[in-house]
């Protein structure tokens, strides 16, 4: 086996220095492993690829290398300048390089790179046409064994090293030739499956930035396990942009001053930037020195550059060379972008936004952007020029069709889609607001056509969707029909074929705004034009104008006839447009009167409402435009109402302002009787009731049955909230008034009467309503004030009905007065007075009357039987509490203690009572003479709930009393008194509640 290259004298010497110099041992070894598991641990595929490039670029031949992979080994063959002696003495030397010479075309700067191999193997061999060499960690410990013999110091640093020592360091002779086609073969053997791992991964992510990194090689073979992928011409994949140049003598001195001596020998310098044409190929997120290292790069293109290294191979040195290259990079990115502008690409996405990804990344994207401002990148609207992003324009929310009309007037104006806003941003690109812009349309395009404001519109259609933007469009100019160009299109006519002929001459004079017919668009009618419909012409301002002075217009008749026109084709166009009603007429006699004064001939209007206040409309105008018409515009057939919605009661809305007493119903149904912050959620009202003439309320009061309008307007109470939010229910305005100013002809009012359907005893204490209140609707009733049961009385009736109560010449039997008092301890509208007498029980089922003070409210049986308390007033319960404030007097229990007098004898209630009345207590208290309070009592019930008994009616009372059994008095006095009864009792006892009947 021939030593081609002297590998033999390389380990001589190398054996040599570790013997005579055991540090040099630890020193390379330290150095190789550092490079083997540090900096190079997973960049095997990577070095032996630049390897392979400068190979070739040394040789002057397009490169190639091919990647095989299988059973375990690695075999890396390529073209170019085969192994010479300096290589073997440059792989054998970690600090050396055999590429001096070559430095411009070289990618490889230190020599170290063929460490890398150690990651995965121990044993790497490289064969070429002018011979082999290996390196192996077996041999090479057998030779510093060998050579420890002659060197204590030598086979100490062995030891202390557990046996390992730096592999390529001795090399080794090797027979073998690359395959065919190559100059050059490295074949590894693996070290173990952690190593294939590697290896599989690493040639898997092998792709065209390795080919772009390295411009040497033209091809790139990868098989694995049989399965083969080339890589070949990455710039057909790529838009590429490359810089490059040369170091003068200043910028060495000042740039590579702090470098290490094999790098100020070579002052050449590169930059590739790479966009993939393919836009779902995803470019490295690292810089590539050339080739990869750890630095993040957060811009969506892959960079290539020269830049300097740390020891650890994986990030980019900091200083004054590094700077420069990022500058020089920030430059190419700047001219990659204008060539791709140029080429009709949108490169706003590739302007740096956001977030940097690191230092180096930060200093990068700074540069960029003071560089993309001065550089032409985006093309103009009007010629597609390319602009500084300096001297250009967007206006805000503007959209293309929009920037097209705007391109002649806006100069240097250029697209700007929301997406695209941040990276506008980041080139200073100045912004224009939409508002202001269109504010400035109207003097700016002063003279242009009708049909040039109609494409302006077009253009906008896109634009208009949005609600933002209609808002920035409110002042847009609008040519009109009458030569005028005024600013704003919200409330302006679009011009129809709906209207008959001559309505808007009519209302002309009074500034009806129509759209010029050829600048209409339906972009108009969604800035807030409106449609020329009835509907629309009657809410224009200016309709309303003419309508509120019709009175004083020099030709009132044409007024009417215009707007009568426009009802007339369709009545429920004029709906909630109360302001109609001050449209004046003629009545029958000739004479203009607004319409809210004028009735239809012959109707129930005519018939219920003064003469005095009304008059009937003109038939001629009956005829020719139709009741319904004339209603809708206010003129009254029966009797008409007024609504309106969300009314705040302190202040009225101006639809209501004119009916009668409305001020004082919102003071009446106000919370505390304050208006402020009160409202009301819908309010219907019947209007001119003030009108009505007194005799013809019965049959108005029918009419207001028989309308379902009317009816709803008088029956429905309104739901009033207070400023707290609490709502409560009020009468309508209608009943309000028809309560408060109706009488009857005796002078008294028709409401708070007792309702035909009343309650017989509560009707003898109520004046009769009239014999014709009987044909009313009973909710009709109940609304005018009519009075069915004590729950309808309002404060004045119940104050009434006490009042009548107290009469002493009034006979109010038992039955009556305890039916009474049951429904008055519920109300919730109390009299403003109390009074001063009451009606209390009396002897033998009758009443009396007493003063309030000798009057309490008993609310338990026991008790009726302290006569010394004064009259009783009789419930139970809240009804109890109730009567006790209403007529204020107090409770039984508040003007006595209730304090039984001495004790009584514990005694055991009897079994059969337990048994047919389980709630019983097990014992009762048993006296022979009761006093509580020192009244004598029978029975009585203490604060313990313990019964208390002297006979034997008064035990069955307590007991029922003290088990809340009240009902059962009377079975277990039978039961005391009779107790062979128990059986019947017992029986009985099982229908009290009897089973729910099935369905």
């Amino acid at each position: 086996m021939t030593d081609v290259f002297g590998s033999g004298g390389i380990r001589e010497r190398v054996l040599a220095g570790w013997v005579a110099a055991p540090v040099r041992f630890r020193e390379d070894a330290n150095a190789e492993e550092d490079l083997a598991l540090g900096g190079y641990l997973d960049r095997v595929v990577v070095e032996l690829a630049q390897n392979a490039a400068d190979a070739a670029a040394r040789a002057g031949v397009p490169g190639r290398v091919r990647f095989s992979f299988r059973d375990g080994t690695l075999v890396v063959a390529n073209t170019g300048t085969p192994l010479s002696a300096e290589g073997v003495e440059s792989l054998a030397t970690l600090r050396a390089s055999a590429k001096r010479d070559d430095a411009e075309s070289a990618v490889g700067r230190f020599g170290v790179g063929f460490s890398a191999v150690l990651a995965v193997t121990d044993e790497p061999v490289i064969l070429s046409r002018t011979g082999g060499v290996r390196f192996s960690r077996a041999d090479t410990a057998a030779s510093v064994t060998e050579a420890g013999r002659q060197s204590p110091g030598l086979e100490t640093e062995l030891r202390r090293r557990d046996g390992q020592v730096p592999v390529l360091r001795l090399p080794f002779t090797a027979d073998g030739e690359p395959p065919e086609g190559y100059d050059t073969a490295v074949i590894l053997p693996l070290r173990d499956e952690a190593a294939a791992e590697l290896v599989r991964r690493l040639l898997d992510e092998a792709d065209d930035a390795l080919l772009l990194a390295l411009p040497g090689l033209d091809r790139i073979e990868i098989e694995v396990d049989g399965s083969v992928r080339a890589l070949t011409d990455a710039e057909s994949r790529w838009y590429v942009q490359r810089a490059a140049g040369i170091l003068d003598e200043n910028d060495r001195e000042r740039l590579l001053a702090d470098r290490p001596t094999e790098e100020r020998s070579r002052p050449f310098w590169s930059v590739l930037w790479a966009l993939p044409r393919d836009a779902d190929t995803q470019p490295p997120r690292t810089v590539h020195a050339p080739t990869p290292t750890d630095e993040p790069l957060s811009l969506p293109a892959l960079l290539l550059a020269t830049f300097p290294l740390d020891p650890s191979r994986r990030h980019v040195a900091q200083g004054p060379l590094t700077d420069r290259l990022v500058q020089e990079a920030a430059s190419a990115y700047a001219e990659l972008l204008r060539t791709r502008a140029e080429d009709g690409a949108d490169v706003l996405p590739l302007v740096p936004t956001g977030l940097a990804a690191g230092a180096l990344d930060r200093a990068l994207r700074e540069l960029i952007l003071t560089e993309l401002p001065n550089t032409p990148l985006l093309p103009a609207v009007e010629d597609g020029t390319l602009l500084k992003p300096r001297d250009a324009v967007v206006v805000e929310g503007s959209d293309d069709a929009f920037n097209t009309v705007l391109a002649p007037i806006v100069g240097g104006l250029v697209r700007s889609a929301r997406q695209d806003r941040t990276a506008l941003d980041a080139l200073a690109v100045r912004r224009l607001e939409l508002a202001d812009l269109v504010d400035q349309l109207g003097t700016v395009a002063e003279a242009e056509s009708p049909e040039w404001w109609r494409g302006v519109y077009a253009a906008l259609s896109a634009m208009v969707m949005d609600p933002l933007l209609r808002e920035a469009l409110g002042t847009l100019p609008v040519p009109l029909a009458d030569g005028r160009l005024v600013r704003g299109v919200r409330g302006l006519l679009l011009p129809g074929h709906e209207l008959p002929p001559g309505v808007l001459a009519t209302f002309g004079e009074y500034g009806v705004r129509v759209v010029h017919p050829d600048a209409v668009h339906p972009s108009l009618e969604r800035l807030g034009a409106l449609s020329m419909s009835p509907r629309a012409l009657l809410d224009d301002s200016a309709v309303r104008t003419a309508v509120e002075h019709s009175g004083e217009a020099d030709d009132p008749d044409a007024i009417a006839e215009a707007v009568l026109a426009v009802v007339a084709a369709d009545p429920s166009h004029a709906d909630g447009l109360w302001w109609l009603s001050d449209l004046v007429l003629r009545d029958a006699d000739g004479e203009l009167v607004p319409a809210n004064a004028l009735v239809i001939p012959g109707s129930d209007a005519e018939s219920v409402l003064d003469e005095e206040e009304v008059a009937p409309i003109d038939r001629a105008i009956v005829d020719r435009f139709g009741i319904p018409a004339l209603e809708a515009v206010g003129v009254l057939r029966s009797l008409g109402t007024v609504s309106a919605s969300d009314v705040a009661l302190d202040e009225l809305p101006e639809a209501m302002a004119d009916l009668d007493g409305i001020q004082d119903w919102a003071y009446d149904v106000a919370p505390d009787g304050s208006r402020f912050g009160a409202t009301v959620g819908e309010v219907a009202a019947v209007r001119d009731l003030d009108w009505i003439v007194d005799d013809a309320w019965p049959r108005v009061l029918e009419i207001l049955g028989s309308s379902p309008e009317l009816r709803r307007a008088l029956v429905e109470p309104v739901r009033v909230v207070g400023p707290d939010d609490r709502p409560h229910g009020a009468p309508s305005y209608t009943a309000w008034w028809i309560r408060e100013r109706v009488l009857l002809p005796d002078g008294e009012p028709l409401a708070g009467r007792a309702d035909p359907e009343a309650d017989p005893v509560l009707a003898n204490f109520l004046d009769r309503a009239p014999e014709w209140s009987a044909r009313l609707d009973p909710a009709v009733r109940t609304a005018v004030g009519l009075v069915k049961e004590v729950g309808d009385l309002d404060s004045e009736g119940v104050g009434l009905l006490l009042e009548r109560l107290a009469d002493p010449e009034r006979v109010v039997e038992e039955s009556a007065i305890l039916r009474l008092w049951s429904q008055l301890g519920s109300l919730t509208a109390y009299p403003a007075q109390t009074p001063e007498r009451v009606r209390v029980l009396g002897a033998g089922g009758a009443t009396r009357v007493v003063a309030a003070g000798d009057a309490v409210v008993a609310d338990a049986p026991m008790w009726l039987q302290r006569e010394d308390l004064g009259g009783f007033v009789v419930a139970s319960g809240v009804v109890a509490d109730g009567l006790s404030d209403l007529l204020d007097v107090p409770m039984a229990q508040e003007v006595a203690a209730g304090k039984i007098d001495g004790e009584g004898t514990a005694a055991d209630v009897p079994e059969i009572v337990r048994e047919l009345v389980p709630e019983v207590p097990d014992v009762w208290w048993e006296h022979e003479e009761l006093t509580v309070d020192g009244a004598e009592v029978s029975w009585w019930v203490d604060e313990e709930g313990e019964p208390h008994a002297a006979t034997f009616n008064g035990l069955a009372k307590a007991l029922a009393w003290s088990a809340g059994r009240w009902d059962q008095r009377h079975a277990i006095l039978a039961i005391l008194n009779d107790p062979a009864r128990a059986s019947e009792l017992r029986i009985d006892a099982t229908f009290d509640h009897p089973a729910t009947p099935p369905d």
